[in-house]
């Protein structure tokens, strides 16, 4: 498909100080102080307060792995949408919202298995910042999901007719939002594993 704007364009220029692309900027440094906060507090509480180890249930690190298939697909999206290929663009964005599902089961499976073990969000502050911190990335994914079952609606419904499908694939602005949700879900992938990573370290440290 032919690109509605040329690299270097003012279009595009004008698309990379477009209120989206700042929003989002600016969504995503507040999550990371947010997270770097947590984390120092984390630290802190374990040196001045000896907060016993809690173990990372096994299934945390399976989530991992369908948080980077949900990435895939959602990569796999983009470059239908970049081709005009309308069936497979549908297809991967029913597999990014199914792969996110599936995420948010196995993430209730996890808690359920710290419940199993007697590990409750105030049995300890070690137990508190595990709860908090899997629970806040949690509310990240579910706060994308709308965004990701919106595109699909609008696909369904826009891609009717040829016409209609020449117009969806050719607007900037469905580009521009595409690009920003692939880039919110790669996000939320580096810092589930950020996370993931350094529970795990703190917890081999005794």
């Amino acid at each position: 498909m032919q690109e509605p704007y040329s690299h270097g364009s003012p279009q595009t220029r004008s698309m990379a100080f477009h209120p989206y692309n700042i929003f989002l900027m600016l969504t995503l440094a507040g999550i990371i102080m947010l997270f770097l906060a947590l984390s120092i507090s984390f630290i802190y509480s374990r040196v001045e307060g000896n907060i016993p180890v809690i173990k990372l249930p096994p299934i945390f690190l399976f989530n991992t792995l369908i948080l980077l298939g949900s990435s895939a697909t959602l990569i796999w999206a983009k470059r239908c949408y970049l081709k005009d290929e309308t069936e497979n663009y549908q297809k991967a964005l029913i597999y990014t919202i199914v792969l996110t599902l599936v995420f948010m089961i196995a993430q209730f499976i996890g808690w359920q298995q710290l419940f199993a073990d007697n590990i409750f969000i105030n049995s300890n502050n070690g137990a508190a910042y595990l709860y908090l911190i899997s629970g806040l990335h949690f509310a990240h994914v579910i706060a994308g999901l709308p965004f990701l079952v919106l595109f699909l609606w609008t696909a369904r419904k826009r891609m009717q007719e040829p016409v209609s499908v020449l117009v969806y694939f050719s607007d900037p602005e469905k580009k521009l939002k595409l690009r920003l949700l692939t880039v919110y879900w790669h996000f939320l992938d580096i810092l589930w594993i950020y996370l993931v990573l350094f529970l795990w370290i703190n917890s081999m440290i005794a």
